[in-house]
């Protein structure tokens, strides 16, 4: 079970705060690579930027377990 996060009293769902990192860690990876000219590579590059994200928010959720063991 993914616990929610308590700010100020207000829950956050663990989930969406995991959607959070994943977003910044996707567009330090996206300057990185565009940084590094390898963006020409790809021919639609929102698709690219979708699926990065897809990909880090999927190791994020697989390599925290920690965030469903929380009381």
């Amino acid at each position: 079970m993914i616990v929610d996060l308590n700010i100020g009293g207000v829950l956050i769902p663990g989930l969406v705060a995991l959607a959070v990192v994943a977003l910044i860690a996707t567009m330090v990876v996206l300057r990185l690579i565009t940084a590094s000219g390898l963006n020409r590579r790809f021919a639609y590059r929102p698709l690219f930027e979708l699926a990065t994200f897809v990909i880090l928010y999927g190791l994020l959720v697989q390599y925290l377990p920690w965030i469903g063991l929380l009381p």
